[in-house]
């Protein structure tokens, strides 16, 4: 396999500025000697007498200038330098290469097959996970219908239920009304049975005064006691002949007692009575 060639571009700049840098390098170098090999100044002191310390105002100070000449300063030796070599050629820095495309990968077909089966595999699961999710949603609906006939069902049942016991219920109502109605009549008619039976013994007690009209009519209002005995007779309505009224009230009390049920509970009927009487009857 033969070397590829590549060309130097570079190679001429990165010379140039080799011979730039060390340049500046020896005029560094030369400035920096002639600046120190300077000799230094002279140097003034001025001198002071024990008078002039003493009484300085009396008189001026006489000031005695004294020169001091600095030795002369040999510059160092400069070494010389010898200037830095130009880089080899081959020791230029190279351009970057150029990277070489990357070959994409092929699988081997093993692996294909085997990851075509694998997506197969996930493609089945998701149609079983699909279907079992159809299934559980089809399961819960029908039990939703299932539940809600059963509801149906019951909340008839419920109504049924309810309509029975209120037939039962206006059955025995109407049972019973018929009972009350039915002992209402009886005690009606004992009751009625009794007042005839108690009016008839008090007409056989009264003893008829003469001239007594045929139409005349006297009403009474009666109170009776527990067994019959008569507690008071009130004339209400006179029937226009004093003495067949007076007659008809004593013959209330000459009567007594009068004739009442044998139910004990049934003397509330008895206890006021209106009484009428008429020499016709």
């Amino acid at each position: 396999m033969s070397a590829a060639v590549y060309a130097e571009p570079y190679k001429l700049p990165a010379g140039g500025l080799a011979l730039a840098v060390h340049a500046m390098f020896f005029a560094l170098l030369y400035f920096g000697v002639n600046w120190r090999a300077e000799p230094p100044q002279g140097m003034e002191a001025t001198l002071w007498t024990p008078e002039m310390m003493i009484a300085p105002a009396k008189a001026a100070p006489q000031v005695a200038h004294v020169r001091v000449e600095a030795p002369p300063v040999e510059p160092p030796p400069v070494e010389q330098v010898e200037p830095p070599k130009p880089p080899e050629p081959s020791k230029l820095v190279e351009p970057p290469k150029l990277a070489e495309p990357v070959q994409p990968v092929v699988p081997p077909k093993a692996d294909i097959e085997m990851a075509e089966k694998k997506k197969q595999k996930e493609l089945v699961e998701k149609e079983r996970q699909k279907a079992k999710l159809a299934e559980i949603k089809k399961q819960m609906e029908q039990k939703k219908i299932i539940e809600a006939e059963k509801a149906h069902r019951a909340a008839q049942a419920e109504q049924e239920r309810v309509r029975a016991e209120q037939a039962a219920q206006d059955r025995v109502r109407a049972e019973q009304e018929q009972a009350r109605a039915a002992q209402a009549a009886a005690i009606g008619k004992m009751v009625d049975e009794h007042k005839a039976r108690i009016v008839a013994r008090i007409r056989s007690k009264i003893v008829m005064p003469p001239d007594v009209p045929d139409n005349a009519r006297a009403e009474f209002d009666v109170t009776l006691l527990p067994g019959g005995s008569v507690l008071s007779a009130k004339l209400t309505k006179p029937s226009g002949n004093e003495a067949y009224d007076s007659a008809v009230e004593r013959a209330i009390f000459k009567a007594q007692p009068l004739p009442l049920p044998a139910d004990v509970a049934l003397f509330n009927k008895f206890r006021e009575l209106h009484l009428i009487f008429s020499p016709k009857e």
